[in-house]
């Protein structure tokens, strides 16, 4: 089975990879760098949602993989706070496609201000942490969870709840 996921970031990559190997013999994997089509920055659960969506359909589009996935991290505000939203999508060859929601958890008002000002997350946390690559490691969620949950577990969540219902879909 041909997996693709629209992304090169390797704790997105990861998670697929560990979530798939699970559930599916003989997967071979697949990472392409595909647009969202949406902010660089998304700031709501919808484009947050979408940007998934687009990766998903976008990867498929190149690969023709038996699933493809796209999976997108955002930012949006409730009551005055900023919550970072991540959301997963799967395409698969028929042309379903199937969204899940994952963690949602709160940023101090520090990483906040840059955020609403334009500044990416990733960026931001590279410099609020001193060290590179954040998004592709620990993540935000990592730091301000003292390590309990980190960017690859976040997703894999995630890409468990869009198996979950692959799996469903198809033995309906």
């Amino acid at each position: 089975m041909l997996i693709a996921i629209g992304t090169k970031n390797k704790a997105k990559t990861a998670a697929v990879e560990a979530i798939a190997a699970q559930y599916f013999d003989n997967s071979v994997f697949e990472y392409v760098s595909v647009p969202s089509g949406v902010s660089e920055q998304p700031f709501s659960d919808a484009e947050t949602r979408q940007g998934a969506i687009n990766r998903a359909l976008n990867t498929r589009q190149v690969t023709n993989a038996d699933l493809s996935f796209g999976l997108e991290g955002g930012v949006y505000e409730m009551d005055g706070m900023m919550y970072c939203c991540n959301w997963g999508a799967v395409a698969l060859k028929n042309g379903t496609v199937i969204s899940s929601s994952g963690a949602s958890f709160m940023l101090p008002e520090e990483i906040a201000v840059k955020l609403r000002v334009g500044e990416e997350l990733g960026p931001v946390m590279d410099t609020f942490t001193k060290t590179k690559d954040t998004r592709h490691h620990a993540g935000a969620i990592g730091i301000f969870t003292d390590g309990l949950v980190d960017r690859k577990a976040m997703f894999e969540h995630i890409v468990t709840l869009l198996i979950g219902q692959v799996l469903y879909y198809l033995k309906q």
